[in-house]
């Protein structure tokens, strides 16, 4: 296997479907949220009105309560302005899952014969299913597996004690069997989505978007070029070519109109693709504080997301050109960190914060999944983004 293949396999393994698709995460987030809630009332109920064994109450409550949290943790772990979610809020997920399944046993400790009421070992097949589209697939794996020894070691360890008809063995993997199941469905879906979209990037970059830049910025400087020969030097020559003497005023406009020009140029050869993305957008270009350029170092997945927002901000029509500023700046190198740079984005919008949210959440998760340091303010008539990334 070749080293770029190498690496491409380890990048699979590590990204995951929040990270490729940003907006379809944010859009099965309520799964989650619905198959955390139902665990909870499932448990709650059976707990209640559909107990064999009166075993130990308290226990029952405290199988709950570690239930619920683990939802929570799910719950507020894949909001968008949290992403990527974090492999130690999966760890904490896992783990209260596991502790929830050993309590449940014990909570009805006894020759328990209803397997109806034994509803952890399929709330943490479940449990895993609720992080699919968040956690690489090696993760989902090995916590799946963990969950599913420790339902089969609970389970196996109850039908030693209490024997029945059904083999300890058997009870274990049965314990175990839904864990399993639903982990390596799982761990497909996360694997083939990871595969798909690492090659839907590769198609793409064949036409990069810096070249689609490069060829936006081009076509707009020629048509700038089209304007100015025909509002300034095709009727300067119409009229030299009607006149017999050339004066010191045809020579003074002849002069402004090259000076014009010349400066026109050196402009155009200055300006970054962001100040072009906010000039064709409506914006100023004087509206963007970027002394040294740095802003042309964004990757070009990076300069997708930004210049697919600020699209999507000029075209808003609660937002008001004349209120966009950006400024951009390098961080200094402290302790050893590197330095990075800092672009600070404010604009005015004649909306709430309400409405601000309605219209830009979509985009701010994708943002917050491309710059993980990302800070949105959100205030009425107001909206502030800061974000730095590595300088590539």
């Amino acid at each position: 296997m070749s080293r770029v293949d190498t690496t491409r396999l380890h990048a699979r393994g590590d990204r995951t479907a929040q990270q490729y698709d940003p907006l379809g995460a944010m859009g099965s987030r309520p799964l989650a949220v619905v198959l955390g809630a139902g665990a909870v009332l499932w448990a709650l109920l059976v707990s209640v009105f559909d107990r064999d064994v009166v075993g130990s109450p308290t226990l029952s409550a405290v199988t709950v309560l570690l239930l619920a949290a683990s939802g929570v943790v799910v719950v507020v772990a894949s909001s968008p302005f949290r992403a990527p979610f974090p492999r130690w809020a999966f760890a904490l997920h896992v783990a209260l899952l596991a502790a929830a399944a050993a309590t449940s046993v014990a909570a009805q400790w006894g020759p328990d014969r209803n397997a109806l009421n034994d509803f952890m070992c399929l709330l943490t097949a479940t449990g895993i299913v609720m992080t699919a589209p968040y956690r690489p697939w090696r993760d989902l794996a090995v916590g799946g597996v963990v969950l599913a020894v420790v339902d089969g070691v609970a389970w196996g360890v109850a039908a030693s004690v209490f024997p029945h008809a059904t083999p300890v063995s058997v009870a274990a993997f049965l314990a175990a069997a839904p864990t399993l199941v639903l982990t390596g469905a799982s761990v497909v879906f996360a694997w083939t989505f990871a595969g798909l979209a690492e090659r839907v990037q590769i198609r793409a970059g064949s036409y990069s978007v810096a070249r689609a830049e490069r060829d936006g910025i081009a076509a707009s400087v020629q048509q700038e070029r089209s304007n100015v020969l025909a509002r300034d030097v095709a009727p300067f020559f119409a009229e030299l070519r009607d006149r017999e003497v050339i004066t010191d005023a045809d020579r003074a406009r002849a002069r402004a109109i090259a000076d014009g020009i010349r400066r026109g140029m050196v402009a155009d050869a200055d300006r970054t693709w962001f100040e072009h993305a906010v000039a064709v957008d409506g914006g100023s270009t004087t509206a963007v504080d970027d002394p040294e350029g740095l802003i042309a170092t964004l990757d070009a997945d990076q300069r997708t997301v930004v210049r697919t927002f600020l699209r999507a901000a000029f075209d808003d029509e609660h937002v008001d050109p004349a209120g966009f500023h950006a400024t951009v700046r390098r961080t200094p190198t402290l302790d050893g960190v590197p330095a990075r740079v800092a672009v600070s984005i404010d604009l005015t919008v004649d909306d709430s914060d309400v409405g601000i949210h309605r219209t830009f959440d979509p985009y701010f998760a994708v943002l917050r999944v491309t710059f993980p340091d990302l800070d949105v303010a959100v205030r009425p008539s107001s909206l502030a983004l800061r974000f730095s990334y590595d300088q590539h």
